[in-house]
């Protein structure tokens, strides 16, 4: 919070073409300390008048007129003989005031680039960058407890790769493990640099065992490492898995089938008159989002021109998981819960197809964490949303060269909707 400074405004005017309001400003004291040796003066050595930038008001430019007074410091030992009032908001030689700079860190926070709100405030690249650090560096550092943690990863960029040396290369670490409040309005927590489980398992233990004890439930996307690292460094939480990436690898599975028949049957790849290529986004569409319309011409497309049989069972597989799944909207019995699981591994292994088998395999390995999901009905939907925003504010900046300005922008990004806009 800036330091609360009292001017009086000497008068209002408008300047000769009646496009800027003029104000006229000047300190009611008529004494002012000695900044280096604290001694008050009275002695008015000259006046001089400057005019720093201020934000508009409203739709029409401001101007700012300070009519400062230079005092003569009377401390016979102190080496400073002359000094100028100056006001928190308006240091000494600024040009432009605190509020403005403020303003545009605040621009900054809020998703345009540094170069976009110096030309909108009119002010310098390292002014603004050293306000919107300020503004970075005021929120708190350390995150709170929360109840629900996501994890998801984010690729900072291309692959780079440094040579040692030794003579050989190494390959730098691009990727950073995002750690999101999913149960309150903490966004993101923080971020550790790697993919790996022991990234997590270091961040966590840096918050101490009080805020991990306070962890109940964590929801990550189908990654071992991930599991593994949370049942060594959280044992007590529930590990939710999210159910869109369990529906991707099912759709990736109808992608996989529909490519190797048509390969099989065809000696090449699909074609826009093939039927299997024309209902390619049907197939991967869901049963309830298609018309009655839509869905027939899938279905009899398929039925006369595919003899196998195979692209519509991974299609109906596909369905059965998104029905298993769907018991967490519907608040489904354990009994259904059962039923549906059933029905899904029996028509996996009934079809012969290894990539239905690779499928069952995967949920029969992720099934206590699909488990928590369908009694739960946590998703790492949030976190995803987090990860937009860090790839949003790397679009906007062009990329990031300097980490430590990265984490800050993309903490500014995923947290701006809490920033106090009159601080």
């Amino acid at each position: 919070m800036p330091e609360i400074t009292v001017v009086k405004v000497e008068r209002v005017a408008e300047d000769e073409q009646q496009s800027a309001r003029v104000v006229h400003i000047e300190r009611p004291e008529e004494w002012a300390a000695c900044p280096q040796c604290g001694v008050i003066s009275t002695s008015v050595r000259q006046r001089r008048t400057t005019r720093p930038r201020d934000l508009p008001y409203g739709e029409q430019a401001l101007h700012v007129r300070w009519h400062k007074r230079q005092f003569a410091c009377k401390e016979s030992l102190c080496p400073r003989k002359a000094f100028t009032e100056s006001v928190a908001e308006i240091p000494p030689r600024a040009r432009v005031t605190g509020r403005l700079c403020r303003a545009a860190a605040r621009r900054i926070a809020a998703g345009a680039s540094v170069a976009a709100a110096c030309r909108e405030y009119k002010i310098g690249w390292p002014l603004a960058h050293r306000h919107l650090i300020a503004l970075a560096d005021a929120s708190p550092a350390e995150p709170e407890p929360v109840q629900v943690l996501g994890i998801d990863e984010t690729r900072r960029g291309r692959a780079r790769w440094r040579k040692n040396p030794d003579g050989g290369w190494e390959k730098l670490e691009r990727f950073e493990t995002n750690f999101v409040d999913l149960s309150g309005a903490g966004g993101l927590l923080g971020q550790a640099a790697g993919r790996t489980g022991k990234a997590v398992i270091d961040w966590l233990n840096a918050r101490g065992p009080a805020w991990k004890n306070i962890v109940q439930i964590v929801a990550i996307d189908p990654a071992a490492c991930y599991r593994t690292a949370i049942h060594q460094a959280l044992p007590h939480a529930v590990i939710v898995v999210d159910h869109f990436h369990l529906i991707a690898l099912a759709n990736k599975a109808v992608t996989a089938v529909r490519q190797r028949v048509t390969r099989q049957q065809r000696g090449r790849r699909g074609r826009a008159t093939d039927p299997e290529w024309a209902n390619r986004r049907r197939l991967l569409r869901a049963r309830e989002n298609l018309t009655e319309q839509a869905f027939t011409r899938m279905w009899n497309d398929l039925i006369d021109h595919e003899p196998t049989g195979q692209i519509l069972t991974v299609w109906i597989a596909k369905e059965e998981l998104r029905s298993l799944l769907a018991c967490a909207r519907q608040r489904a019995p354990r009994s259904v819960i059962s039923h549906r699981l059933f029905r899904f591994f029996s028509w996996c292994a009934t079809s012969d197809m290894p990539e239905l088998i690779t499928l069952a395999e995967t949920i029969e390995q992720w099934w206590p964490e699909t488990l928590a999901f369908i009694t739960t009905g946590v998703t790492n939907a949030r976190t995803e949303a987090t990860n937009r925003l860090i790839k949003d504010a790397a679009r906007v900046a062009f990329g990031f060269r300097n980490l430590t300005n990265q984490r800050r922008r993309v903490r500014l990004a995923c947290t701006h909707q809490t920033i106090n806009p009159a601080a």
